[in-house]
């Protein structure tokens, strides 16, 4: 039991964290924006609650840090280049909806349309460029990450099942928001109730703003590499619960919504995340793991259909799952035509050539039962009642 643990104490100390941050950096200053509660509010819960192992006290360390020293790197590079804040995100379409909905496939669609900005996952997870970098040349960011996705696959073959994981493929900006440490993220790698609490009562304004100037970054980025695009292609099942904050913070953003029946995406969710929690724990929370998820995506889905009320419906395109899977491209042409974007020849190309590359049977079916979490068919019906009605039914 690792809870409110000596080493917990330890690895989780708000001060030693910062200043090992800007040791590592040689950096001082984190910027203007706001992030001190949320860090208090995540390493409060992670002394106190985490019942990590010593890989996932490593693992939960070494990320805080790194978003510390991200920051720290970002501003500096702010500093240096101050256009970078200078830069638009001009009307991004939003992909959002339950996790296990489709999400990623229709991003990394949607995304193959030349006109397209797109995340890749490498560019996620170490959005600072590397001191003095030579934009002629590959990043040498990329091998990092290569390896890093390799490394998960090799302790957790079961990931490859989950989530398509491809270093260099467009991926959600989830591990963006982790920077401003307001994010699920870390409740996807270990139990930590009071920081889900925490999260649920807060203002995710300024979260969004910090992602929207971390895309300005990367958007300057992709400029000094000569890559041009109109608009960006964001996705991640984190935005579900904040529609009205990506509105305010985005003004002109568009979004697509996927359907697919709660009681097939809860125990879905339910297993991605519990392997996760598996490895940083040596505790069997197979249970908490399935009720913590089915109560998050349940609480976001709510938000969600709130936020539809009080918004312009021409604002948003519906998907469902079982159309995504037979036919993306007429679905997305759909959104296309509502939200007045050509469906260009390049644009189809584009997208037919992705499909082509990457079918669903490469990887090995994701196999989970309802019994394995803790779930029951009827319970998951009676948490998303009235979006099932909407939506499924």
């Amino acid at each position: 039991m690792s809870r409110g643990s000596a080493e917990n104490q330890a690895a989780f100390e708000e001060a030693q964290l910062l200043a090992d941050a800007q040791s590592n950096s040689g950096l001082s200053d984190f910027g203007p924006d706001e992030f001190r509660p949320a860090l208090g509010a995540l390493l409060a819960s992670l002394r106190e609650e985490a019942p990590l192992n010593d890989l996932g006290r490593t693992i939960m360390r070494a990320r805080v840090l790194e978003s510390l020293e991200t920051r720290l790197r970002i501003q500096d590079e702010i500093s240096r280049h101050p256009e970078i804040l200078e830069e638009e995100i001009v009307a991004p379409l939003v992909v959002i909806g339950q996790m296990r909905t489709g999400t990623t496939m229709l991003q990394r669609i949607i995304a193959s349309d030349p006109r397209n900005h797109a995340c890749m996952w490498w560019e996620t997870r170490f959005p600072a460029p590397h001191s003095k970098t030579d934009w002629n040349v590959p990043d040498p960011r990329i091998p990092i990450a290569e390896a890093e996705v390799a490394a998960i696959l090799e302790a957790d073959p079961r990931q490859a099942s989950i989530h398509p994981w491809d270093a260099q493929a467009p991926d959600e900006e989830i591990m963006l928001l982790e920077h401003t440490f307001m994010s699920h993220v870390p409740e996807a790698f270990t139990n930590i109730p009071s920081y889900r609490s925490w999260l649920n009562e807060q203002d995710w304004t300024p979260a969004y703003e910090y992602l929207r100037k971390l895309l300005q970054s990367l958007q300057w980025q992709k400029r000094q590499r000569g890559n041009v695009r109109e608009r960006w292609v964001l996705k991640t099942p984190n935005h579900l619960g904040y529609i009205d904050t990506v509105f305010k913070v985005f003004p002109g953003a568009c979004v697509i919504q996927t359907h697919r029946d709660p009681v097939d995406t809860v125990p879905s969710a339910a297993s991605m995340n519990n392997a996760m929690w598996s490895l940083y724990s040596d505790e069997d929370e197979a249970t908490a793991a399935g009720q913590q998820w089915q109560e998050r995506l349940a609480w976001g889905t709510k938000r969600a259909m709130a936020s539809r009320g009080t918004n312009a419906a021409g604002r948003f395109v519906d998907i469902d799952f079982r159309n995504a899977m037979k036919d993306p491209i007429a679905e997305l042409e759909r959104a296309y035509s509502t939200f007045g974007i050509e469906m260009s020849d390049a644009a189809r190309a584009g997208m037919e050539q992705w499909r082509a590359d990457n079918p669903r049977d490469k990887r090995p079916p994701h196999e989970y039962t309802l019994a394995q979490y803790g779930l029951t068919e009827e319970g998951i019906k009676e948490a998303f009642k009235e979006y099932r009605a909407a939506f499924i039914d």
